[in-house]
């Protein structure tokens, strides 16, 4: 097969590349496989002559060749669009002109300096430059003992590392110029004698969510308030502030680093819900019955005083034993009422099914003066986390009802629900981890939530839900409302982050100007899409840098680790081999075809195995292992089969 495609490249590290093809330019729509639909998408091999002008992520058309049943291979290359604006690599010579040795993740070849750009720049200066055409310039030099790790993680996945200086500045000037006395004045719910207190990691410093509940009354209804820092009122719409961190699109959480979407002006201090301090926000308050349905939203903004920072761990101490001398005793039955709430609310979501949201990758702790990896481990959240967690998904869901009630254009949260191919997936899957779905020709979110119910709390449970989240896929930001299947959740949306994520800055500008009397806010469907569009990138490419840095450093970690033996499932079959996940540590490790003893094998795509005349390697199934070498620049652990030929060497 031959034709015009279009698609993105994916750089190799040894040099070649390939094209994942996304659609065609020319009409009859995007390639299919020879004999009929699709099976899979269609990927095309780039040689590295034709994949030099290229960079990883870049839009390109180009021709097509099948050169034998289901391979590709594409040339005659040209560049559509380029998301990526900065480059990071190290300063090297060729024919005596400066050069930047990029990340091989990201370009397989080295990039030239703008003439008289670099000539001060000494060979092995770590910068971050500016692509320009087909050249570059350095737009600063990474200081002498930073994490070049973080700096290459960064840039390889476009997240805006620093501020420009008007952009610092500007926020310095919205934090001084907000006035709590003019807001009450104006008419905002004073609500600083509510005892009102926030739960968080305790390195966190933008905190963004406060938590108060009234007692139950004679009728057995609660009302909770859930009230999250008004960063619109530092932020206005338009603003230079608002352009950055609409660019940014998020904050990014790298182990040993945030890098955050605002800056640490509003961030961190003058939006951030710290205790004692008087501070702007929207509240959202909830009626909570007896039974856990909520059977009132009024949203205010208001003006509230946390009256204690309590920590995850402080408040699972309490919740678990009762007490705990880092819970204040004026806060203890705020503490209790909130438990009594949160259970409330899990009655009514055990009933609707969907999957919890525990977060159980592997964990990698961090030495606090070296910040050196120490350790890693599965991670299991708290109970504590659940009952915030608990508290944000109902003030998301009461927000979106809110909106949709009155017409309200937003930028809403979608998970679709799954296909019946992606279904009997799941179902193949989970017989290879020992578990029979039976799921049917439909999969609820309560037959969903019933299948977590086989695994929850085992050991198998972390490669579970790997293989879990990447059978549902992800959700995403849409103009439209809609289910969002993973909570079983009729409308969702994000609002109790928005100094993280600018979807909860954009929703709580719909909110505010309802609130002051704009009851005409009409859609412009395009904006909307667009927004949705851009913020989906900028949560992909965030997500991406956060596991890359996780990734570099296991490596860093097992690098004295080699030789060790490990027990793991395998959840999932790449063109390379095999990802497996260990049991123990919850780390992934990858195992190269040509590792694999019985070869040569073949991929079945349906089936998600590897083929061999001998052996069949599935997504789910146990396989033992050990570490053979590591990469820290790429992430990589390599692992081979336990018993193969120098597996202990």
């Amino acid at each position: 097969m031959n034709g015009q495609v279009r698609g993105r490249i994916s750089v190799n590290p040894r040099g070649f590349g390939f094209l994942n093809i996304e659609a065609s330019p020319e009409p009859g729509g995007a390639p299919g496989r020879p004999g009929g639909a699709a099976a899979g998408p269609v990927t095309a091999f780039v040689t590295p002559p034709d994949l030099n002008p290229f960079l990883d992520g870049d839009l390109v058309d180009a021709t097509l060749a099948e050169a034998e049943p289901g391979r590709y291979s594409a040339s005659q290359l040209v560049l559509v669009q380029r998301d990526r604006a900065e480059l990071f690599g190290t300063v090297v010579s060729h024919a005596k002109r400066p050069h930047l040795r990029v990340d091989r993740l990201v370009s397989n070849t080295d990039w030239p300096f703008k003439p008289g750009s670099a000539d001060d720049l000494a060979e092995g200066t770590a910068v971050v430059a500016v692509i320009e055409g087909a050249a570059v310039v350095p737009a600063r030099v990474v200081a002498p003992g930073a994490d070049l790790g973080i700096e290459r993680c960064l840039a390889r996945n476009g997240v805006r590392a620093v501020f420009p200086a008007e952009v610092v500045e500007a926020s310095r000037a919205a934090a001084a110029a907000v006035s709590i006395e003019r807001e009450l004045a104006r008419g905002r719910r004073d609500l600083r004698d509510l005892t009102t207190i926030t739960i968080d990691a305790p390195v966190t410093t933008d905190i963004d969510d406060a938590v108060a509940v009234l007692p139950a009354g004679p009728d057995g209804a609660l009302r909770v308030f859930v009230s999250i820092a008004d960063v619109d009122a530092f932020v206005p719409e338009g603003s230079s502030l608002d352009v950055e961190a609409r660019a940014r699109g998020t904050s990014v959480y790298l182990a040993g680093r945030v890098i955050p979407m605002l800056p640490d002006a509003i961030s961190s201090e003058a939006a951030s819900l710290l205790p004692g301090v008087d501070r702007l926000a929207v509240t959202v308050e909830l009626r909570i019955d007896a039974e856990g349905g909520v059977t009132s939203i009024d949203l205010h903004e208001s003006v509230i005083r946390s009256h204690a920072r309590l920590s995850y761990d402080a408040v699972e101490e309490f919740l678990t034993a009762g007490r705990s001398a880092h819970v204040p005793a004026p806060v203890e039955p705020v503490v209790r009422w909130l438990r009594t709430a949160a259970a409330r609310l899990s009655t009514v979501r055990a009933a609707r099914g969907g999957v919890e949201l525990d977060r159980e990758e592997a964990y990698v702790t961090l030495d606090a003066e070296t910040r050196e990896p120490t350790g890693v481990a599965p991670r299991s959240d708290t109970g504590a986390h659940r009952l915030i967690e608990r508290l944000m998904v109902a003030a998301n869901e009461a927000v979106a009802t809110w909106l949709v009630a009155r017409g309200l254009p937003c930028v809403y949260r979608v998970h679709d629900e799954p296909t019946e191919d992606r279904v009997r997936t799941l179902e193949r899957f989970a017989h290879n981890f020992g578990i029979e779905a039976g799921f049917g020709s439909h999969l609820s979110p309560r037959g969903l939530a019933a299948f977590e119910a086989q695994f929850r709390g085992s050991g198998l449970a972390p490669a579970i839900r790997t293989v879990l989240g990447k059978a549902l896929g992800p959700a995403r930001y849409t103009a439209a409302s809609g289910l969002h299947f993973g909570l079983g959740a009729p409308l969702y949306l994000h609002f109790t982050s928005p100094i993280r994520r600018y979807a909860d800055l954009a929703a709580h500008r719909v909110v505010k100007r309802y609130l002051q009397g704009h009851r005409d806010q009409l859609a412009d469907a395009e904006a909307l899409a667009s927004l949705s569009h851009h913020l989906n990138a900028r949560a992909r490419s965030a997500g991406k840098a956060e596991t890359e840095r996780h990734r570099m450093l296991v490596a860093r970690l097992f690098a004295s680790r080699i030789g060790e033996e490990i027990e793991g499932n395998i959840v999932a079959i790449k063109p390379f081999g095999l990802v497996v996940q260990m049991l123990q540590s919850g780390a992934t490790g990858t195992i190269a075809l040509e590792a694999l003893p019985g070869g040569p094998y073949r991929i079945d795509v349906a089936a998600q195995a590897l083929v061999g005349a001998a052996r069949r390697y599935g997504v789910g199934e146990p396989i033992r292992a050990a570490i053979a070498s590591t990469n820290e620049e790429l992430g990589r652990v390599d692992l081979i089969p336990a018993g193969a030929r120098g597996a202990a060497a």
